[in-house]
């Protein structure tokens, strides 16, 4: 207990990563979904993707309100400083999750005629929603550089992040539908895949250079040795999952269809782990530390006790609405 005391700020910015990690994975592939929605001219397939994220998409985006909280709370010297510096994209964000939230509901009461309408706004409002997010990751991995070449890869890294969730979503699909739809959703899935290759090199190779600290930290020996496992595995789960997308998907009575989902969750955490790695122990890159911006200790216990509860519930709860909505989906209702 008393190391745990003693270094409180470790704690919270992990528990911080954990929870905008679990963000990214789970509302990244209900986003990837809302992009995907616009390409089906079936309704009913349309109505089948939407469905299969109708138990869970707003309650994933509670993990962002539990990062941004924790930001807040625990660390107000950056937050004010991070989201300042935010504030356009995270305007645009808002906006595109408030057209995520009328649009869900209002496309499934809408008369026929103007259905449609509901669709592209749900649409709309997840893509903007991605781009915004990808825009943000930019402007954090430049340091808040506010120069022509730092806006110009921080829009590139919009449109790999948006890529990003857009294979998890397709994965999603082919683990949550069956028949045509999946089938559509396997070469949905083939197509991000290279994408996000693509969207991965350049990202590995973009941020060192736009970054000279993170060069250090990656290309420095021993460390570069330590390191290297991370890429190769990623690597080779890459390889795996093009190997089921390209070759062998779907199988007989649909084993495996879990399996692109889960390796593409695996790659997520081994990214944000070398992302976590390449900024610590700043919470702004190269500008203040954690240790700089954190609260006092006798604040960071108080939270400590709040978190010790507030999680486990969160935690419990995601679990709990991923085993009862378990399964393949069903139509759409409101019933």
């Amino acid at each position: 207990m008393n190391i745990i005391l003693d270094n409180l700020p470790l704690v919270f910015v992990a528990l911080m990563g954990i929870s905008m990690l679990m963000y990214g994975l789970l509302d990244g592939y209900d986003l990837g979904v809302g992009i995907l929605s616009i390409l089906p001219s079936n309704r009913s397939q349309k109505d089948k993707m939407i469905s299969s994220i109708g138990p869970f998409w707003d309650a994933n985006e509670t993990w962002l309100v539990l990062g941004v909280g924790i930001l807040l709370v625990a660390f107000p010297k950056a937050h004010g400083v991070i989201l300042g510096h935010l504030y356009n994209p995270i305007f645009f964000m808002l906006a595109g999750l408030i057209f995520r939230g009328v649009a869900f509901d209002f496309r499934a009461k809408s008369k026929p005629q103007i259905q449609h309408l509901w669709d592209y706004a749900f649409f709309g409002g997840s893509l903007v929603t991605s781009l915004s997010q990808g825009y943000m990751l930019g402007l954090y991995i430049t340091g808040f550089n506010e120069a022509i070449s730092s806006m110009i890869f921080s829009f590139l890294i919009s449109i790999c992040l948006t890529i990003a969730y857009i294979l998890i979503g397709a994965n999603w699909l082919i683990l949550k539908t069956e028949g045509e739809l999946q089938l559509l959703a396997i070469k949905w899935a083939r197509y991000s895949l290279i994408g996000a290759v693509l969207c991965v090199a350049l990202v590995s190779i973009g941020t060192p250079a736009t970054n000279y600290y993170i060069f250090e930290k990656w290309f420095s020996m021993p460390a570069f040795l330590y390191l290297s496992p991370i890429p190769f595995i990623t690597g080779l789960l890459i390889l795996l999952m093009g190997y089921l997308l390209f070759l062998k998907l779907p199988f007989h009575e649909d084993r495996f269809a879990w399996l692109p989902f889960v390796l593409t969750v695996i790659i997520s955490i081994l990214c944000f782990i070398g992302l976590a790695y390449s900024f610590f122990p700043y919470i702004i890159p190269t500008k203040m530390t954690i240790y700089q911006a954190a609260s006092s200790k006798s604040s960071l216990v108080i939270l400590l006790i709040g978190a010790s509860i507030s999680l486990p519930a969160l935690f419990g709860y995601t679990f709990l609405a991923y085993k009862i909505f378990s399964g393949k989906v069903d139509k759409l209702s409101y019933d």
